[in-house]
C-alpha cells in the first residue's frame, strides 16, 4: 500500500495554525516528517468571524475554505520536501478541515474545508468529512481521536489521554475505549488575552500567572448546565464562546481585572477536566497531556495540583505533544481505506461503529 504513507492535517478549535504529520502505518505508527505553519491573520480572523452568522457568510465560507486548502497544501509540500518522498508514496491524506458549527444534538456539524482542492493542489487523495456520518447515526460526531489514541498508547492500562487544544477532552484507555469532551482548554484564555493583550495567546501562561483566580466569577463559569451531562457529550464554539463569558461579567456585582479574569479562565479549565477524571476515570493512574496546553507550563503545574494522579504529556510516550492529532488525522485516512470503523459508538453515543471520513480521489 506505498509504502503505508498517509499525511494527516489538523487546524483545531484554537485556529492558530495548522500542524501536519507524514506518518508511516503499519505494525508501528512512525512519524516521518512533521510541520506546522501559522494561519495568515485574515484567514485565522474569517475563520473565528464565522462561527457567528454574518453577512454573505455562504460566499465568505466558501473563500475560506479555499484558502484553508491552501495552507494545508504548503504543509503537504514541507512534509514531502523533509522525507524526501513525493506524491506518489502517499496513500491518502486526512483532513480535519476548521470547525464553524457543531450541533449534533439538531443532526448537523459543519467544518470549512476544501478536500477536492486539497487534492488537485497535492495530486494525493484525501479523506475529509470525518464527523458526519456519525451524527447521521445519532452520535456526537466526537471527539473522533480515541480510536487513534487507543492504537497508539493501549488499552486498558489505567491511562487517560487529556488532549488541551481549544477545547479539552480525553480519552479514557479502558475496555470499551470511551471519550468526551470536558469543556474549554485554551479556547477562552485564547479569546481574552487576544481582545486584551492583542497577542493571539497567553505565552507560557505568563499573563495568567500574575494574575488571582476570582472565586465569584469561577464559582458562575462551573455553574454551567453543560458541565453537569453525562457522556457522550461534545461541545465548541457554539456554547464556550467570548459572549457566554460576558453573560457571565455581566451579572458580577464587582469587576475584576483583565489579568484576573485570564487567571481564573486558567483554573475554570483545570476545573472541570479534574471533575470530569473524578467523575468518570476514577481508576486512572496517570495521565498523558497533549496539544497546545501540554506546553504551557503555568496550565500544567496547575493541572498537576488538581488532578489525582501522574501527570505526563504524550512525549513521554514517543509523540510529541503538537502532532498527536494530526497523526490522530493520518490514522483515520488510513482506517477510512480499509473500510474500519473509527467511530465508537461508546465514545460518540451513535447507534453504530461507522467508518469516518468522505474520499476525494487524487
Amino acid at each position: 500500500m506505498r509504502g503505508n504513507y498517509f499525511i494527516g492535517l489538523m487546524s483545531g478549535t484554537s485556529t492558530d495554525g495548522v500542524d501536519g504529520v507524514l506518518a508511516q502505518l503499519s505494525d508501528a505508527i512512525t512519524v516521518r516528517a512533521s510541520a506546522s505553519l501559522p494561519l495568515p491573520d485574515a484567514l485565522r480572523r474569517e475563520l473565528l468571524a464565522l462561527n457567528s452568522p454574518g453577512h454573505n457568510e455562504l460566499a465568505r465560507a466558501a473563500q475560506a475554505a479555499n484558502d484553508l486548502a491552501d495552507c494545508y497544501a504548503q504543509a503537504v509540500a514541507s512534509l514531502l520536501a523533509q522525507s524526501s518522498l513525493t506524491a506518489a508514496d502517499i496513500h491518502a491524506i486526512g483532513a480535519h478541515g476548521q470547525t464553524v458549527r457543531h450541533v449534533p444534538e439538531a443532526g448537523y456539524t459543519l467544518q470549512i474545508n476544501a478536500p477536492a482542492r486539497l487534492a488537485e493542489r497535492t495530486g494525493i487523495a484525501v479523506v475529509a468529512d470525518f464527523r458526519s456520518r456519525d451524527v447521521a447515526a445519532g452520535g456526537q460526531g466526537a471527539p473522533l481521536v480515541p480510536a487513534f489514541h487507543a492504537a497508539r498508547f493501549g488499552v486498558g492500562t489505567d491511562r487517560v489521554v487529556l488532549n488541551l487544544g481549544g477545547i479539552a477532552n480525553l480519552t479514557v484507555l479502558d475496555s470499551p475505549v470511551t471519550g468526551f469532551d470536558t469543556g474549554p482548554a485554551n479556547m477562552l484564555m485564547d479569546a481574552w488575552a487576544h481582545q486584551h493583550t492583542g497577542r493571539a495567546y497567553d505565552h507560557d501562561g505568563a499573563w495568567a500567572a500574575q494574575g488571582r483566580c476570582d472565586t465569584i466569577l469561577l464559582d458562575a463559569l462551573l455553574s454551567e448546565p453543560w458541565l453537569a451531562l453525562p457522556p457522550p457529550k461534545s461541545t465548541g464554539r457554539d456554547l464556550f464562546n467570548s459572549d457566554w463569558l460576558q453573560t457571565h461579567l455581566n451579572a458580577l456585582q464587582t469587576s475584576p481585572s483583565p489579568v484576573d479574569v485570564q487567571a481564573t479562565l486558567l483554573q475554570f479549565s483545570v476545573k472541570t477536566i479534574a471533575q470530569a477524571i473524578r467523575q468518570h476515570a476514577p481508576d486512572t493512574r496517570e495521565i498523558l497531556a497533549c496539544g497546545g496546553g501540554a506546553l504551557n507550563p503555568v496550565l500544567m503545574q496547575a493541572l498537576a495540583l488538581a488532578l489525582p494522579c501522574r501527570l505526563t504529556t504524550t512525549a513521554e510516550y514517543g509523540v510529541p505533544v503538537q502532532s498527536v492529532e494530526a497523526l490522530a488525522f493520518a490514522w483515520l485516512a488510513q482506517a477510512h481505506v480499509r473500510g474500519q470503523p473509527a467511530c465508537l459508538p461508546a465514545v460518540t453515543g451513535a447507534r453504530h461503529a461507522t467508518i469516518a471520513g468522505c474520499l476525494y480521489p487524487a
